[in-house]
Order: structure tokens, then sequence, then C-alpha cells
């Protein structure tokens, strides 16, 4: 996720943020939580909400011991154990990545509730998890390769497998589908779903009016940008075009709307900050075009364009699929060409 300029949004709990294990209210009824991540961005926020006797858990964490470990003490001292009066009532995910899908499944049986989700993020999670000889990760080596990656990288990525599986549980066979727009009850409370392209293919966010509170999971995020990738399973799609059209749905929202997003901490200023994120992609956009006069490069090569630097193959695959998805959106925009070379390699034309 690319750090980005932010304007002075309003961030309420700067001064309080929840220890690893513990959690704080930071509104009527919903309770703030994170997990650890082993990555650079090394932790996720998660949501307890108040439902009639007993919680609702929105997104999980990754799917490893650790976070199970934290998950049974939490749900020690909410109650939401066997003979604790205030058990577990259902699971949200946003959306299918693994730290937010990664222990539905394990929680879905563990309290034996329903996992409520849409459609194509509950299709995605559970493909992802039966993919046990990891073709996808064959497509994606070669849908990369066909972008210009470095050949060694390609066969390095041939023999990781499925590493999806490794840090998802599995999820749960059947499951509860939410769409957008979407009414529920939830805590006495009226919730809203709003769907959101782009980051991922059908990703819920959940607004209450009553308490103008938004949970935007990784839709909109303070001080970062969400990752926005094109992916092999979908080589010709515009996910930053979804992106940037979906954003307006929640510049519609009140301007004072609390938002609880899934990294950093919850703010206020949710019409600046998505209008922030629509122009520091245009910004990208244009730069990217600028740059691209006259030239004919690959995707690998033009990530130095768009980042000011080449990276290394950790990062690679997120680096090559956010570039890609600026190319495809140019492309869309009818600024860049596509050629293919005699080796299969796609080319873009300024």
């Amino acid at each position: 996720m690319a750090k980005i300029a932010r304007v002075e949004l309003d961030y309420p709990f700067d001064a309080e943020q929840p220890e690893v294990g513990d959690f704080i209210e930071v509104a009527d009824g919903i309770c703030w939580l994170r997990m650890p991540l082993p990555f650079d961005l090394d932790h996720i926020n998660l949501w307890l909400v108040e439902d009639g006797d007993g919680w609702a858990i929105v997104d999980s964490g990754l799917g490893n011991n650790k976070s199970k470990d934290i998950w049974r003490k939490i749900c020690a001292r909410i109650g939401a154990v066997p003979g604790g009066g205030r058990p577990v009532t259902r699971v949200f995910a946003t959306h299918f990545h693994p730290d937010h899908m990664g222990l539905a499944g394990w929680h879905c049986e563990e309290h034996e509730v329903e996992l409520w989700t849409t459609r194509t993020e509950w299709m995605m999670a559970r493909s992802l998890y039966l993919d046990t000889e990891g073709a996808n990760r064959r497509e994606m080596a070669e849908f990369y390769l066909r972008n210009g990656v470095p050949r060694p990288w390609y066969e390095r990525t041939l023999q990781m497998g499925n590493t999806y599986r490794e840090i998802v549980e599995e999820p749960p066979a059947r499951f509860h589908r939410v769409e957008d727009g979407d009414e529920f009850e939830l805590g006495g409370r009226s919730w809203r779903v709003i769907v959101g392209g782009g980051h991922a293919p059908e990703h819920a966010a959940y607004y209450c009016e009553e308490i103008n509170t938004l949970i935007s999971g990784d839709h909109v995020l303070p001080r970062i940008s969400p990752n926005i990738s094109l992916w092999a399973s979908e080589p010709d799609a515009d996910p930053l075009g979804d992106y940037l059209d979906s954003l307006e749905k929640f510049k519609a929202l009140p301007a004072d709307t609390l938002v609880l997003p899934s990294h950093v901490q919850p703010f206020r200023g949710l019409r600046e900050r998505s209008a922030e994120l629509q122009d520091h992609h245009r910004e990208r956009l244009d730069a990217i075009a600028e740059a691209m006069v006259g030239k004919s490069l690959t995707g690998y090569e033009a990530i130095p364009i768009m980042y000011g630097r080449q990276y290394d193959e950790f990062q690679l695959g997120l680096a090559m699929g956010e570039c890609l998805a600026h190319l495809a959106r140019l492309q869309e925009e009818g600024v860049l060409t596509v050629d293919e070379d005699s080796a299969g390699v796609r080319r873009y034309v300024g």
C-alpha cells in the first residue's frame, strides 16, 4: 500500500490505540482491536459490534496460531465462550484477502455461526483456498512474464505453490450473501452495505446512519492508499477505474462520518479523504502518461516511472499489479496503446 500526501483529517484516537490482545470502545456498541501482521504494514484493525446479547465480528486477521491465541483471550474477556453468556452471533468479512478472511472459517466453526459477505469475495476465498496445486500461482507467474518480469522471478514464483492456503483457514462452504445497498439489523440498528471495486472485486463496507459510522475495510484508508492491482485472473479488467468510480459512493456520506478503517486508525473527513485518493491516482496517471510519451515499455519497465525505483522480489508482485492497473486505466482512456512483441511480451506505447 502506497504512502501518499494527505489533507489534515480529524483523528480523534491518536492518543489511545488498543494494544494487541486488548480492545477499546470507539463508538456506541463498537469495539476496536488489533491483530499483528508479519509485513511492513504490521497490523490490521478488527471490530466487535454488539448484536443483541452477543457480538458480531467484522474481519478476523490472518489464519495462524498467534491470531487464534489472541482471539481466544478476547473471546474469554467478552464472554463469547461456552457458558459465558455473550456469544458470537455472526462473522462479517469485508473481502477475501488473508488478513480479513484468514480466520473467518475458524470463527464460524468455533462459534457455530454464519459468514456474512458478498458472493464474489466468498467465491474468491473458496477458490483460492481449494487451489491445492497452486494453479493460480502458475497463471500469475505467466501473466507477469508476459508483462516483462525477469525469468528468474517467474521460475521462483512457480515453486511457491498456494501461499493463500498457508495463512487462511478453510472458508465456510456456505455463507449469507450481502449485496450493494442491502440493509440489515445489527445491534438493534440498521446497517447498509456499500460495495466498492478495485482493491477487491466486491469489497463490502458497512454503514450505520444512526451512529453515523462506516466500517470501511481497506476501501478508504487514512494516510495510505489501498493496493489497486491488475491480476492474472482478469487481465483485461480496469480495477483502478472501478476504484475511482466507487469512491463517489463514499463521498455521498455525511462529512462528519466516523470511519473505522482496517489499517492505521479511525478518522473523520471521509469526503475529503475520498477526493484526495481520487486526486492522488489522477496525479500518478498524468505523470505516467507524460513519462511514456514516445516510449514503448513493458509493465515491468514502467515500475520506476511510477515509483521512482525498481522493487525487490518480495514486493515485485504488488508493485507490478499496481503499475499494470494504472497502465490499463491509461489504455482505457486512449492515452496508451498495447502491442505484443515477437516473444509474446506486452508493451505499452505512448
